[in-house]
């Protein structure tokens, strides 16, 4: 089974087409919002850990479902000492934005959660969200409705992956204005009449061609 890397369903519940361009094409360009996510991650997976209290804080942890073909990693991972002395994994994933209307930041968290229940045999039922501009952490609850949708997302992505089709763009303004892959994806145009537009570059091909 091919590895699916955690951070990839992030660009498919963000848009399919944008998850294919990456993993099928190997497209990517960076632009102010995936550079400021970065410095954001660098400064956040320093590596190593520390104790305090009932809290073990591990920085930097490599995931993985060998089942569901996941691998990845967590930016943070606390192990909190329950009642019974068993440590239990919360996750919290670095965002440098603010929290968003669709669900694309609770879904990798919640794989990163089925990677942890894996590995260690227990029930993940929590984890947080941190976003630079907020400097907040926003609770996520690992419910059966957030569990199905993670799911569904990794057999979409592995549908998308053994077709080895990349999806046609639906141009949203919100979306496509910020994303570094606009300039590849081209969404207004291949959005449109793909023939039409084609037609048109030979045409204009062969008349700069006769000039």
């Amino acid at each position: 089974m091919q590895t699916l890397y955690l951070s990839r369903l992030q660009h498919y519940l963000f848009c399919p087409r944008q998850f294919a361009l990456i993993e099928l094409e190997c497209a990517w360009e960076e632009n102010l919002f995936t550079a400021e996510g970065q410095v954001m991650h660098e400064k956040v997976n320093s590596g190593g850990h520390d104790t305090r209290g009932n809290i073990k804080t591990v920085r930097t942890l490599r995931l993985g479902h060998e089942a569901l073909g996941l691998e990845g990693v967590a930016d943070v991972v606390e192990y909190h000492t329950d009642a019974v002395s068993q440590q239990i994994p919360f996750p919290i994933e670095y965002k440098r934005g603010k929290p968003k209307s669709h669900r694309a930041d609770e879904v990798q968290l919640c794989a990163q959660a089925l990677c942890l229940e894996d590995m260690h045999g227990c029930k993940v039922p929590r984890g947080a969200l941190f976003y630079g501009k907020t400097r907040r952490r926003h609770a996520v609850e690992f419910d059966e409705e957030l569990r199905k949708i993670t799911l569904d997302a990794i057999n979409d992505c592995r549908h998308i992956i053994e077709s080895g089709q990349t999806p046609k763009p639906t141009y949203s303004t919100s979306k496509c204005r910020n994303c570094s892959l606009k300039d590849i994806c081209h969404p207004k145009i291949f959005n449109k009449n793909a023939k039409a537009w084609l037609n048109k570059k030979i045409v204009t091909s062969l008349e700069e061609t006769d000039h």
